[in-house]
């Protein structure tokens, strides 16, 4: 199939949603299929990418991305145009970062009660604000697009926020590379990453990778860490990722536990940091299915994380870790970290850990969304094609199985694809690679 995808940066170094973007190009390209991707900015790392490259010209606005994406693939013959969620000129839209508008409600959580309607009747007031809105309105129309939420957070999400009808809706958990993140790195990257960081085997090391800090928790895990100072614990965060904190640094000196906090800012690979760490601690106030939880647990930690979280629907808590159901609740988290001084907690939970995201590989991923391409391409009444390998059971809640409104039958035809591409002879299907696990 001829692929387009598009994502503002092609960097896997930028975020979570952009290392699932290059991974998933990789994919791909493996299995024989023709990538174009259509961003602003391509990463060093990305370099020798067999890719067919459009590069934006840089702007602002996210109107004018918009725009731009759309004049780039309407020249293109394309099977399908997959966004990841800044264009709207596409067949499958996939919001890697959820709802704005829910992630704009969960930003408020932030703030104190009081100010929080103030804020809200602000922001809608502001131009960027409207700018979204704008592009928002033309993302989640119903035109024959497939929408695919990350997590069933999300797909209610798309409901209650866009009136995105369900049956419009496909629900495909992000998935992990199982060899890349794994246990088995430990035996070479625990000792030196633990020594750099100034620690012994003795001292539990906490971990969290993330950018934006205030969203995924971090002031949070400052104010646990110095309630933890205060008592007999050998403990230690890793704060991986990010670039501005000076000020986090500072809370942390305030609390008492400002040797007990290392901040790393970003670093070109998190893999030695998972192998070194103990357990993986994530209370964000917002992740449509957070990447980062998925290679914790591939990497064998223990996870805590929240609610606000899509990836703590594939957890059963107190079996691979712990969900909260508040991510400011310092007692909380200190509740559920307790249980992980015990080495032998975290052995049991971490070996569940591996076994869940062994799950979720990429591969499997991979196989969901092509599937959805299949449909894509029938639904719009081209030529059949071969069916690609599935996964045995796609898009299934593991803690739930969605009701009966929210099965994932194919979307009533619509009056006009919401993309008509300029599309010649059906081209075979390469056989896809053997799936790392079933």
């Amino acid at each position: 199939m001829r692929i387009g995808l598009v994502v503002e940066q092609f960097d896997p170094l930028r975020g979570g949603k952009e290392q699932w973007s290059v991974q998933f190009a990789s994919k791909l390209l493996e299995r024989g299929h023709e990538v174009h991707v259509v961003a602003r900015h391509f990463g060093d790392q990305v370099r020798t990418m067999p890719v067919v490259r459009h590069r934006l010209a840089p702007v602002k606005s996210p109107i004018g991305f918009a725009e731009g994406a759309e004049a780039a693939l309407r020249s293109l013959a394309l099977d399908v145009v997959h966004d990841t969620g800044a264009g709207w000129y596409c067949d499958v839209f996939q919001p890697h970062g959820g709802s704005r508008r829910a992630l704009s409600e969960h930003n408020l959580l932030l703030l104190p009660e009081w100010l929080r309607p103030l804020k809200r009747a602000v922001d809608r007031r502001l131009p960027r604000h409207r700018r979204f809105e704008t592009v928002m309105t033309r993302q989640y129309v119903n035109d024959g697009r497939i929408v695919l939420a990350l997590s069933r957070r999300t797909l209610c999400d798309i409901e209650r926020f866009h009136g995105v009808p369900r049956p419009q809706i496909r629900l495909g958990y992000n998935g992990v590379d199982p060899v890349r993140f794994s246990p088995e790195h430990r035996a070479q990257y625990r000792e030196a990453i633990r020594r750099w960081l100034g620690i012994d085997d003795e001292t539990v090391l906490l971990l969290i990778v993330a950018h934006n800090f205030a969203l995924k928790g971090v002031p949070t895990l400052i104010r646990a860490m110095g309630r933890l100072a205060a008592r007999p614990r050998r403990v230690h965060l890793a704060v991986v990722g990010g670039k501005r904190f000076g000020r986090y640094r500072r809370a942390a000196a305030r609390l008492g536990a400002g040797s007990a906090v290392t901040f790393t800012g970003t670093v070109r690979d998190t893999v030695p940091f998972y192998a070194a760490a103990d357990a993986y601690v994530h209370p964000t106030f917002h992740d449509s299915c957070s990447l980062v939880v998925l290679e914790a647990l591939a990497s064998g930690l223990p996870v805590i994380t929240s609610r606000l979280n899509g990836a703590a629907e594939l957890l059963t808590d107190g079996v691979e870790g712990s969900v909260l159901p508040d991510p400011a609740d310092v007692d909380d988290l200190l509740a559920r970290l307790e249980p992980l001084f015990d080495e032998a907690t975290r052995r049991r939970m971490g070996e569940a850990a591996r076994r869940l995201a062994m799950q979720h590989t990429l591969d499997r991923n991979v196989n969901e969304v092509l599937a959805v391409y299949e449909e894509v391409l029938q639904t719009r009444g081209g030529p059949p094609r071969q069916a690609l390998l599935r996964a045995a059971r796609p898009f299934v809640c593991r803690r739930t199985e969605l009701p009966p409104t929210a099965t994932l039958a194919p979307p009533a035809p619509a009056a006009a694809p919401g993309r008509v591409p300029s599309v010649g002879p059906a081209a075979p299907i390469s056989p896809p690679a053997a799936s790392e696990a079933t």
